[in-house]
């Protein structure tokens, strides 16, 4: 694969944590082409978000190397990896008193110069951003006021709103209700499909089957498992990692693999 097709690149990664037993991550190679809808799985301390943040350069590897677009994650400037690259992490705190719209506009930071008001194109691309994830109506909100799903939503939008060529987002879905979160995922889905790359860590099993092009399968800093949903999400795969008796079958309504976690004493 040429490094024009690639979006994301780990080659040969470790990372390790200081006092840790073992690395958070061991040897990671991986290759996220442009326009998938990338997955990464794997269980509590697998080394899902460390392996996001060694890729977006937060991290720094004890071997290997991060690459976006082709090129090393710290040979980037900041302002126009921002424009590559829109990231949703996991956990952050807004200090100060802000409104939906105001966070939302900050995703235009990378095409303003210092104290530059916002252009035609900016505000076009906040509103659109704002109606995708359908939260145009929590504009004038503050975020002090907003449950976990809708900010969680307004934080989406605004990684949006850099019209990124490569979304990265740190399990999403957390907090949002099953339309929310069907929402969310149809609207990743769409991007992907019109050429944006997509590049999510997640825990939820059954609708990476539905959305994912490609999965990647981490336990202990190590890979298990990667390709598409039906290589990966196998039976003795999934037991093996999850140290849980699971089933896997195809549904017959939506065609996608269901994957039901089983009591201890399941004989299949």
């Amino acid at each position: 694969m040429t490094k024009e097709l690639t979006a994301l690149e780990a080659i040969n990664l470790t990372v390790c944590y200081p006092k840790a037993s073992r690395p958070a991550l061991n040897k990671i190679s991986m290759i996220v082409p442009r326009g998938a809808f990338y997955t990464v799985l794997g269980p509590n301390g697998s080394g899902k978000s460390t392996l996001l943040r060694t890729l977006m350069g937060m991290s720094s590897p004890m071997t290997g190397e991060a690459l976006i677009s082709g090129r090393r994650v710290s040979d980037w400037d900041r302002r126009a990896l921002a424009r590559e690259v829109g990231v949703v992490p996991q956990v952050e705190s807004v200090a100060f008193p802000i409104t939906v719209r105001d966070l939302v506009g900050m995703g235009r930071y990378p095409y303003l110069g210092p104290l530059q008001p916002e252009t035609p194109e900016d505000h076009e691309a906040v509103l659109k951003s704002m109606e995708r994830c359908h939260i145009s109506d929590l504009e004038h909100r503050f975020i002090s006021t907003l449950s976990g799903g809708e900010l969680q939503r307004v934080r989406i939008a605004r990684a949006l709103a850099q019209e990124p060529e490569v979304l990265v987002l740190d399990e999403p879905t957390t907090s949002l209700d099953i339309r929310h979160e069907m929402e969310i995922l149809e609207l990743l889905r769409s991007s992907a499909d019109q050429g944006m790359t997509i590049f999510l860590i997640t825990h939820n099993l059954d609708l990476v089957s539905r959305f994912s092009d490609h999965i990647l399968l981490l336990d202990d800093g190590c890979v298990v498992a990667e390709g598409r949903p039906d290589e990966v999400l196998q039976e003795s795969i999934l037991q093996q990692v999850y140290q849980w008796p699971v089933t896997v079958k195809n549904d017959p309504a939506t065609g996608v693999l269901r994957i039901t976690p089983m009591s201890r004493n399941y004989k299949s």
